[in-house]
């Protein structure tokens, strides 16, 4: 399991900025474990050890595209140049000779580039004499179309960082290396509770007062996007003891312990109070809406989340906390989602000093602008405010009202799963 110390995660009762609860997280230390895995499984894995090029790619000097090779010393300094044809090279079927001065040879895309030539004219730029020679037009430059060997990745260089989340290219790349397995990191295994005597499961019947639980599911899937293992362990309810015996279960089993709801201040929230018992808690204000309430330590060495009750707020939270924890946790470079600058569609007032995750919509305005509308609904609770929108408009810290028409950063879902 992780192993995570009390000190790695100090703040008390400061009210963190992003930037510095992201900095504390990056510092918990990454699981020592390390497995081999076919390529076919490697997606979606975290690389354990840098990918050194066993082999030049491309592996030799090859065309890239079909048409005629020449050598560049045989043109015309001016006008057309007409040139016979001798010998032809396919891929996978190089000419397996050195072709004369003065002649061109017929080559394809991917075909090793014969002896001696340099430069590759595009089959459409020339036509065929009636004699059957290659009629070349001026003004190509030396090396057109020529792909050399190790020009996209050289033998013995870094192909894929250390830390690097392998996707379907990364995968690709090792392939055409010739490499068939490669060295990951394992799984994390988290445990996900919800809490509070209101939740219940979807397929149980609604009494009054009672909601259905949604932030599990959401963290479960969540989770699993992020190439963790989850263990569901259900619903806690509000009684300290048996939530204590709970957590520290989990904690003993799982690299990786959250929770939603509980981790106000009402009298009702006993997360906090559980995991002082259990453990050491650094009680993590954040300075973001929707989302500040997180509670944010460790029961042992084990680390432990626990996220706000809102729905909304536990999407934000998992983006802002969770995140960068996994990454640290599973030895991955941390990729923080960069916001595209894009003009608001809307009037908005908000807090100085705190940041703050306003779903949003695109559109096209008539100018055939990329406009971003907030949705019209802004609750922590209203889970239509993300189904039913693409992204986050992101306002800084220092922003206190933005305008129809002015710069802000949104942030695609897509980019933060």
């Amino acid at each position: 399991m992780a192993q995570l110390g009390s000190d790695n995660l100090a703040s008390g009762e400061k009210t963190l900025r992003i930037e510095e609860a992201t900095a504390l997280l990056l510092r918990t230390p990454c699981l020592a474990g390390v497995e081999t895995v076919a390529l076919a499984e490697a997606e979606g894995r975290v690389l354990a050890e840098p990918l050194l090029a066993p082999i030049n790619l491309p592996g030799f000097d090859n065309s890239a595209v079909d048409g005629y090779a020449v050598r560049f010393d045989d043109l015309m300094a001016q006008g057309e140049t007409v040139l016979v044809v001798d010998g032809r090279a396919t891929a996978g079927h190089p000419l397996c000779r050195a072709p004369p001065r003065g002649c061109a040879v017929r080559i394809f895309t991917g075909a090793v580039m014969p002896d001696g030539m340099d430069t590759v004219f595009m089959q459409e730029d020339c036509r065929i004499h009636e004699n059957g020679a290659v009629v070349l037009p001026n003004g190509l430059k030396r090396s057109a179309n020529r792909r050399l060997a190790g020009e996209d990745v050289a033998k013995g260089s870094i192909a894929l960082e250390r830390g690097r989340l392998l996707r379907p290219e990364d995968v690709g790349l090792a392939a055409a290396l010739g490499v068939s397995r490669l060295p990951v990191r394992r799984r994390l295994k988290a445990a996900i509770f919800s809490t509070g005597d209101e939740i219940l499961a979807p397929g149980e019947d609604l009494r009054p007062g009672a909601i259905y639980d949604a932030n599990r599911f959401m963290l479960h899937s969540l989770l699993r996007r992020a190439g963790v293992e989850v263990t569901d362990l259900g619903m806690l309810r509000d009684d300290q003891d048996s939530m204590g015996l709970a957590l520290q279960s989990a904690a003993r089993a799982h690299d990786l312990v959250l929770t939603s709801g509980g981790v106000s201040v009402g009298e009702e929230d006993h997360v906090k109070a559980a995991i002082t018992n259990e453990g050491s808690l650094s009680f993590w204000r954040l300075a973001i809406k929707p989302g500040r309430p997180v509670a944010m330590g460790a029961i042992g060495e084990t680390p432990f989340v626990g996220l706000p009750g809102n729905p909304v707020a536990v999407f934000v939270t998992f983006v802002a906390v969770v995140r960068p924890l996994i990454a640290a946790l599973s030895g991955a470079k941390f990729e923080p989602a960069r916001g595209l600058p894009i003009a608001s569609g809307f009037s908005y007032k908000k807090k100085k000093g705190r940041r703050e995750y306003v779903r949003a919509f695109l559109r096209e305005d008539t100018d055939r602008r990329i406009i971003a509308e907030k949705h019209p609904v802004e609750g922590a609770a209203v889970l239509t405010s993300l189904t039913r929108t693409q992204g986050f408009v992101e306002l800084p810290e220092e922003v206190e009202r933005i305008a129809p028409g002015d710069p802000v950063d949104f942030i695609a879902y897509d980019l933060v799963r």
